[in-house]
């Protein structure tokens, strides 16, 4: 009996071990994000449990991107690829194409409810460009904390279908981040509450922060539309001014993905200083302030906060 009773447990053992090697050993989902935030909501989602490349990185502008032989490598050996959606990568489709990707495209702002572009850059996205246009609609939709909620509930769910057996896994990271950007979404309406409603007007390079505006109770005005892409008219530049001389802005900020010359002009033509660096497309690179979304958040309204406030 007691041989017995030994023989078993060695051969229970035996099992376990086995099945732990087994999950431990299994591949990590390839998973491919095509900018930096997404990057970032992937990895809370997925843990050790993918193996992630992104192909627009910190301070990469994925309104003008050009794809490398590189990207399209990893696009062909992906199980899941994740992106924006609403035309905010113009050079996805070109890239599908090229690599001959049969991943599942996964597009997050699926459930967002979009916002149209404001009516003084309708003109110039009706004329489009070389490259890609955005329609009319906003697609910088991960500005609102709000909406990142929906892109992680959209990853969890892309990567559970692709990874069944690791879905458990990645919905509890889904709700440990879920919690994460709750407290975040608070912190920045309690940081906006503090600034004087006649103060909340504000100047960045493009018109990327139109779900921000909605989300927390800013205004934001900039003299080039939806995309990097699209050249402020001399016209537009010069009602911005105008706007700013008339004291209908309280501060100016350049932004991590655009050339800093027309902001540069408009201060220097009105005495506003800029008032620092807003993360708008992209994340900072290592040692930057915006590493993750959440710092990217908490950093943008602070520097907000510190140049209408002056401290």
């Amino acid at each position: 009996m007691l041989r017995k009773i030994a023989f078993a447990s060695a051969m229970s053992v035996i099992t376990l071990t086995s099945a732990w090697t087994a999950s431990a050993s299994a591949e990590p989902l390839k998973v491919v994000a095509s900018f930096s935030i997404i990057g970032d909501f992937a990895t809370n989602v997925g843990g050790d449990r993918i193996e992630l490349t992104t192909l627009v990185g910190p301070d990469g502008d994925a309104h003008v991107y050009e794809p490398s032989p590189a990207d399209a490598v990893s696009m062909s050996k992906a199980d899941v690829v994740l992106v924006n959606g609403l035309q905010f990568e113009g050079f996805l489709q070109r890239l599908v194409e090229a690599s001959a990707t049969k991943a599942s495209v996964v597009e997050l702002t699926k459930g967002v409810e979009p916002i149209k572009m404001k009516e003084e850059h309708e003109h110039a996205a009706e004329a489009g460009s070389d490259h890609h246009n955005h329609g009319d609609l906003d697609p910088h939709a991960f500005q609102s904390v709000a909406n990142a909620r929906i892109y992680v509930r959209n990853i969890a769910d892309a990567f559970c279908a692709a990874d069944v057996t690791n879905c458990d896994i990645y919905k509890a990271n889904a709700l440990a981040y879920t919690a994460k950007l709750d407290a975040a979404d608070e912190e920045i309406k309690t940081t906006v509450a503090g600034i004087p409603e006649d103060k909340r007007t504000v100047i960045t390079s493009h018109d990327a922060f139109g779900y921000f505006e909605n989300a927390y109770g800013l205004t934001f005005l900039a003299p080039e539309g939806i995309s990097t892409e699209a050249e402020a008219s001399a016209a537009d530049v010069a009602a911005l001014i105008m706007q700013v001389r008339g004291d209908k802005a309280s501060a100016i900020f350049l932004e991590n993905i655009t050339n800093p010359r027309l902001i540069e002009q408009i201060s220097s033509e009105t005495g506003v200083k800029v008032g620092g660096t807003l993360y708008s497309d992209a994340l900072s690179k290592a040692g930057g302030p915006a590493t993750t979304y959440i710092d990217m958040m908490k950093a943008n309204i602070g520097t907000i906060k510190a140049a209408i406030s002056g401290s």
